[in-house]
């Protein structure tokens, strides 16, 4: 907790009243979980944070064991800015003391010349112990100079943020600048009080020392133990190694086995410190010594129990590689790229061939750390590795309530909102549970999450970052003990097709709280979503005879290349709606221009601008799509269906297309057709006449022609024909066009 003014409409978990600074000068702030309170209800509150609302889809720390390797924090997951700096997501500024700078050195000085106090207050340098006063790292303050030596505590814990009992500390006066003190004397002790010469007066916050005992808290980090902490008495004969037996008894572990055990003492005052306890040290003395140094360091370090040997593998996902290779060719990459005769690396997988990437494991810190350093900054066919040091998630450390949120964000959609929303994610949730989908793919995050047996995903980005994550799912899930996680959106795209029928609304604006979008996700119902498969086969070119063979009876034989049918036959999985002619058209060009200048289409209003600018020019210069209901045969469950006079025809899984307009019309049952959902098993076939109709639909002013309702969708084309899937368009050879009910299932969270 920590105390300062509190924003407009806070309340106070305890007593259920507003806490704002209208209604009270300060409040207390709990800094992970966002929880207010005033300033005497916290007092009731856990010592020990439990995650407030997010509770349910927080990935508790104690579940997570980061890599013991080399590399940076900030490294890890390849978290950091564009400019390489660390992500200004962990660039909090350090509520503890930090050194002062000479232009704070000088400004003091200045507001000393200048008599700008009170007749009846005093300026004071407090320090919170030995190595604070070495520094000159302190803290001043405001105090009465009428104060008692019990107010002149109180405002110094306040100043440092300590919490706990005032009574355990006290107060001295600095006698010189080698640590000597007295104590304050009531009942006015800044009477007597020695002040150097154009200084001000100095004084200590000092804790009041057990002399024979004093309570430590030992973590259990990345030990497998139900519990976060146990408390222990030492006393003058207490050693570390004695502490560890202790800890590991109350962790319900072999107490005799502590040699197989460190005492490490972490500290976070700036950034992440570590050091390793020796066994023979007395633990009552470190403790006092601790105090003694910074009281403010030692209430932000603790005591972890960890064993000497990582029990864990390391692994290390690795990026941009050929697509489509076999597992030796990998391997031999691998090996070239580390300079390596014999693998280094234990086992190598899963292999995701189709976005070339795979993950490799290693048995030693070392070793993955050498890896990651010779690999980071490989390249290969031109393209620089994307490589990620993963973090492990052990699930029977989940409390059995707990549904983690695994959050994948394109942080560039959205006009790099996305960059915006990954920070929040970031500072509200477990930093190693947000992924960023540009470095790895949402594989990396599906990895992470393989072994955790319910979690939901939250996936940030515009329907095709939808799409790649579900594409993404079905690939990893068959691996997973998670087979079907629902799934959440923040849209973060153009069109939000699929957000705005599960009511995530048409746009993420940047005025929206994260913590309520998190809160949402909680709350929300879980529906089915029907996904389709959409296969192209390419119909079959004969081709000239082109070499002369001799036969078995000495005859000539014609041989002509024969066509693989596979080669002539994709699938792509469609999820929102599938267009062919006008609208595929128009989704073409507007593509190839931002695949010219992604740069100038960073905005949702712009991108409406280019497709406007885009219906116009095919309305009055360019119609290819003419006569297209001559030009190619419909059926709709294996009947032929007699086409109308138009220029394109959309297939609908959602009563959304093109920035939420619904080509179908009404929504309710009207015979001969049945009242469509996006769970139903029937496709919505829908024709346009012209762009001009097209138009009229995205204004959301008319609607399409009706054409059929089915289940399976068969179109044959006899020449090229502009076609998209959920927005994704290409030129598609002449062939047949078959929409069929995917096998692959989905549930999404469905907003309340």
């Amino acid at each position: 907790m920590k105390e300062g003014n509190l924003p407009r409409d806070s309340k106070c978990c305890v007593c259920k009243k507003t806490c704002y600074s209208n209604e009270c000068l300060a409040g207390m702030r709990c800094e992970w979980c966002g929880a207010t309170a005033h300033a005497v209800c916290y007092r009731q509150m856990p010592s020990e944070c439990d995650y407030g609302a997010l509770a349910k889809i927080m990935l508790p720390p104690n579940c997570l064991t980061i890599p013991r390797t080399e590399l940076p924090m900030e490294q890890l997951l390849n978290i950091s800015s564009p400019g390489g700096s660390s992500d200004p997501a962990y660039a909090h500024p350090l509520s503890s003391p930090c050194k002062t700078t000479a232009d704070d050195v000088i400004g003091e000085r200045e507001r000393e010349k200048e008599d700008k106090e009170k007749e009846d207050m005093e300026i004071l340098r407090i320090y919170d112990g030995n190595n604070s006063l070495r520094n000159q790292v302190y803290r001043t303050a405001a105090v009465p100079k009428m104060a008692s030596t019990s107010q002149i505590r109180d405002i110094a814990l306040r100043r440092f943020h300590i919490q706990g009992p005032p009574d355990n500390y006290y107060v001295t006066q600095v006698l010189n600048d080698a640590g000597e003190e007295e104590n304050l004397e009531d009942p006015v002790p800044l009477r007597n009080v020695k002040r150097p010469a154009g200084a001000r007066a100095q004084i200590f916050l000092r804790h009041r020392d057990d002399p024979e005992r004093a309570v430590v808290k030992a973590y259990g980090g990345w030990l497998r133990v139900p519990m976060t902490f146990c408390s222990m008495t030492v006393d003058k004969d207490t050693l570390v190694q004695d502490c560890i037996a202790d800890a590991l008894d109350n962790f319900g572990l072999d107490r005799t086995a502590w040699n197989r055990y460190n005492m490490v003492e972490v500290s976070l005052e700036k950034g992440l410190a570590e050091r390793t306890c020796n066994h023979h040290e007395n633990m009552l003395q470190l403790v006092r010594n601790l105090r003694k140094d910074s009281l403010r360091r030692y209430h932000v370090m603790r005591f972890y129990v960890q064993e000497k040997e990582d029990p864990h593998d390391h692994a290390v996902f690795v990026g941009n590689l050929p697509v489509s290779l076999a597992q030796r060719q990998y391997e031999r990459i691998l090996l070239k790229q580390l300079g390596a005769i014999e693998k280094p690396f234990t086992a190598i997988g899963p292999i995701y061939f189709e976005y070339g990437s795979l993950v490799i494991t290693f048995n030693t810190a070392k070793a993955a750390t050498a890896a990651v350093q010779k690999l980071q900054n490989a390249t290969y066919e031109e393209k620089k590795l994307i490589v990620l040091c993963l973090p492990n998630v052990q699930p029977a450390m989940l409390p059995p309530d707990c549904e983690p949120l695994l959050v994948l964000v394109n942080v560039k959609s959205g006009g790099c909102q996305g960059s915006e929303l990954m920070k929040a994610f970031r500072k509200l949730l477990n930093p190693f549970q947000v992924f960023d989908v540009l470095k790895g793919g949402p594989l990396v995050g599906l990895y992470v999450f393989r072994n955790i047996p319910k979690y939901r995903i939250l996936a940030c980005g515009g329907d095709g970052t939808i799409g790649w994550v579900l594409q993404c799912l079905d690939i990893a899930k068959q691996d997973a003990a998670c087979f079907s996680p629902p799934c959440g959106i923040v849209p973060l795209g153009t069109g939000n097709d699929l957000a705005r029928v599960l009511r995530w609304g048409g746009g993420y604006t940047g005025e929206e709280n994260p913590h309520d979008i998190l809160k949402d996700v909680i709350e929300a119902d879980e529906v089915r979503l029907d996904r389709w498969a959409v296969v192209f086969h390419e119909e079959e070119r004969s081709q000239p005879p082109v070499t002369t063979t001799s036969g078995a009876e000495g005859g000539n034989v014609e041989a002509g290349t024969m066509s693989n049918p596979e080669d002539q036959t994709s699938m792509i999985i469609m999820n929102n709606y599938f267009g062919i002619g006008i609208d595929a058209d128009v989704c073409l060009k507007f593509h190839n221009k931002r695949d010219a200048n992604p740069e100038k289409f960073s905005s949702r209003l712009f991108n409406k601008t280019q497709y406007v600018k885009i219906g116009l020019q095919k309305a009055f210069f360019e119609r290819t799509c003419k006569d297209l209901w001559k030009r190619i045969e419909l059926e709709v469950d294996g009947k032929l269906v007699e086409l109308p006079n138009i220029e394109g025809i959309i297939v609908l899984n959602l009563l959304s297309w093109g920035s939420g307009a619904n080509p179908w019309g009404t929504a309710k049952e009207e015979p001969p057709f049945n009242k469509p959902t996006h769970y139903d098993g029937l496709l919505e076939v829908v024709g346009i006449t012209d762009v001009s109709r097209l138009g009229l639909i995205q204004s959301k002013l008319a609607a399409g022609i009706r054409i059929a309702q089915g289940g399976s969708i068969k179109i044959t084309t006899h020449e090229e024909w502009p076609v998209q899937v959920d927005g994704e368009p290409h030129v598609q050879s002449p062939g047949t066009i078959t929409i069929l009910k995917s096998a692959l299932r989905v549930s999404l969270i469905f907003d309340l």
